[in-house]
């Protein structure tokens, strides 16, 4: 059933996944990366989504409903108060967003969260949440992608009615596995983590 609920709300070719351009930061980075996504959920769940990458600000987010938003960079990130609103409207609305920390985001992060979603809380996602067990497992949660600081990767989120609406995965870096392999050479068991990940991320974001 839940599988049919993915067709369903993917099969349209119009649909997009979609990256976030804001200020300050390179929100660029890495731009095979969603592209490369893209394919590889069409390929592993049989879906026919645009590869065509939809570029986004956070008002254009919000006007347009897309489902979607990835994001990353490493490192500052400038919203303005009207900003921080249309996120907080676009999330509220039923929107998800996916942090992936390219490195040296962190801090910046963690800041602009907490001033978009004072009363909810950054916390850890337990590595029995169902994002890391549909449709691929990983028992131990986000797997490691590249090295940066050597520290465990980490995956956190806000919760709101019972949902995850942000995931922010922290020292996994699970997109620079999505990037043509040769940008960083990754081996294939790196890749193919970072793509099965990849796909539970977007699964869980398209039906919850």
């Amino acid at each position: 059933m839940a599988y049919l609920v993915i067709f369903l709300l993917l099969s349209n070719s119009n649909f997009y996944l979609s990256r976030l351009k804001y200020s300050g930061g390179d929100w660029y980075n890495d731009p095979s990366a969603l592209v490369n996504l893209t394919e590889e959920v069409n390929r592993r769940l049989n879906l026919d989504i645009s590869t065509q990458q939809q570029i986004v600000d956070i008002h254009q987010a919000w006007t347009l409903q897309v489902p979607f938003i990835y994001m990353t960079g490493h490192g500052e990130i400038n919203f303005t108060s009207q900003e921080q609103e249309y996120f907080r409207k676009y999330i509220e609305e039923g929107g998800f967003v996916y942090i992936d920390d390219d490195y040296g985001m962190d801090a910046e992060v963690r800041e602009e969260l907490s001033k978009i979603f004072p009363h909810l809380p950054l916390t850890e996602i337990s590595s029995d949440h169902i994002i890391y067990h549909w449709p691929y497992q990983f028992p131990q949660g986000l797997p490691k992608i590249h090295q940066h600081d050597q520290k465990a990767p980490q995956g956190w989120g806000i919760e709101m009615d019972g949902r995850l609406v942000v995931f922010y995965s922290y020292e996994s870096n699970i997109s620079d596995g999505w990037v043509n392999p040769d940008v960083h050479g990754d081996p294939e068991e790196i890749r193919e983590a970072s793509f099965k990940m990849g796909v539970n991320i977007i699964c869980y974001a398209m039906t919850h």
